[in-house]
């Protein structure tokens, strides 16, 4: 057995799980040389939500963003999560937009790019695979872990020898509700690692409090590389502590190397950090309780707040608890899909339908989005849908069962010519092709910037600096 291999989610997954994505570029950037000379096996610092997250609220460009922590970040891999077909967006995109996207995130400086769909459609992975291959860059493969009377450790070893065979570098086992539990965990691990040749990652959420114990008993069955965040970003619906494993790998077969006075550097920065979001409750100290009620309604922790969001703007916030039991009713009739973007959002809000306008029983009130999910719009659900209930909620609209890509035309050249008044840099096509109407609003506030208007001395402007 050789070390265990440690990926820092800080600049990526850790401030999306406790602090809505709101990081900013300027935040990260003095403390990126040090984080260089940990010694991480990557930084996980692009992707996600963070390209909405950098228009939509922060006013930055994210290729710009990338561009300055590969600049400052020369001898560690930089890595970033990746819908599949759904790029980082919410939909489906045409494989042309998906090729490019892949291109341009590698020439920018990304190594790994970690793709994942969230029906476990290894269809909804062949573009962004191949793509991935042909840019040079490794291809991480995920398997969004989930349980359900379909799932088991087989069938997730199934798909992972699915995924070696289209060309995948490494396998992540991608936990996004803190799901897996410790000795789960080493059974998972073990199938896996008897099953497939290339590295396997472990990515879990602290949500339901087992992710250390977790981390632990995959590391003994066998994982290589184990995502963590540093302690002031860590647990809650993060990821666990990274200074904690460290310490607890120390002088074991699985020492990591990495050194704990060099990450309590990262760790007094991100203090700072921290401080300043509790402050401004950016944090919600909801967010960094255990609840184990996770691995019961399997709801991750945005998914939750979503639901509380919903509820409350309907004035029902006393049907929490009825909602979080309707979730998993939803969730079996739609075939089992593992509850992460864009699933998650799409089974919450019909539970949240069902509970809230069932004059006519559960389904009086389906969603645009639901139907598509039964109709296979998104995928192969895991498990079969009941042709009943398909048809009840499809009426005569006809089912698809091949891969939903294939009805979409090649999209970047209309895409270039929305662009042209705007751009200013090839990626700008992309910006606009993921999130059209907010990355108008940025190229605007952009060209004002740039030709001299101060917005913090027209604040009629409505423009944020970072």
């Amino acid at each position: 057995m050789s070390k265990v291999l440690i990926t820092e989610t800080v600049l990526r997954d850790a401030h999306q799980s406790l602090a809505a994505t709101r990081m900013t570029t300027e935040e990260m950037l003095p403390i990126l040389d040090e984080m260089d000379k940990v010694g991480y096996n990557a930084l996980e610092a692009w992707g996600g939500a963070t390209f909405d997250s950098c228009l939509r609220f922060l006013h930055e460009d994210p290729w710009q963003r990338l561009r300055v922590i590969r600049d400052h970040v020369k001898n560690t891999k930089l890595q970033m999560l990746f819908r599949g077909q759904n790029i980082l967006g919410y939909r489906h995109y045409a494989d042309d937009v998906v090729e490019y996207f892949v291109q341009k995130s590698i020439a920018n400086g990304i190594d790994i790019i970690r793709i994942f769909d969230a029906l476990n459609d290894a269809r909804n992975l062949e573009t962004a695979i191949r793509a991935t291959i042909k840019e040079g860059g490794h291809v991480q493969a995920a398997i969004s872990y989930t349980t359900s009377p379909f799932h088991s450790n087989k069938q997730f070893a199934q798909y992972a020898k699915q995924l070696e065979e289209m060309g995948a570098n490494s396998i992540c086992i991608k936990d996004m509700a803190g799901l897996l539990t410790p000795y789960d965990a080493y059974d998972l691990v073990k199938t896996l690692k008897s099953t497939v040749k290339i590295p396997i990652e472990l990515h879990t959420h602290y949500t339901s409090g087992l992710a250390s114990m977790t981390a632990l008993k995959a590391i003994e069955a066998g994982v290589d590389i184990v995502d963590t965040a540093i302690s002031p970003l860590a647990m809650g619906t993060s990821q666990p502590p990274t200074e904690s494993l460290v310490a607890t790998l120390q002088g074991t077969e699985y020492d990591t190397g990495l050194d704990l006075k060099q990450l309590d550097k990262v760790c007094t920065f991100f203090t700072k950090i921290r401080e300043k979001y509790l402050a401004s409750g950016l944090i919600d100290p909801k967010v960094l309780s255990v609840n184990v009620n996770a691995l019961m309604y399997q709801v991750p922790g945005g998914m939750l707040s979503n639901l509380i969001s919903q509820l409350k703007l309907a004035g029902k916030s006393d049907k929490l608890q009825e909602v979080l039991e309707e979730v998993p009713r939803v969730r079996a009739d739609a075939g089992y899909p593992p509850l992460v973007t864009p699933s998650s959002q799409i089974v919450g809000t019909q539970a949240v339908n069902n509970v809230l306008f069932n004059e006519n029983g559960r389904y009086t009130r389906v969603t645009k989005e639901f139907r598509g999910l039964i109709r296979g719009e998104y995928g192969r659900t895991p498990a079969p849908i009941d042709p009943a209930f398909r048809k009840q909620i499809l009426g005569d609209l006809e089912p698809i069962d091949y891969r939903p890509a294939d009805d979409l035309k090649p999209e970047l050249a209309t895409l270039r010519e929305k662009v042209a008044p705007y751009a200013e840099q090839e990626e700008d096509v992309l910006s606009l092709a993921l999130f059209e109407q907010v990355a108008v609003k940025f190229f605007e506030e952009r060209k004002r910037k740039k030709y001299g208007i101060d917005a913090n001395s027209d604040p009629a402007l409505g423009i944020h600096t970072v």
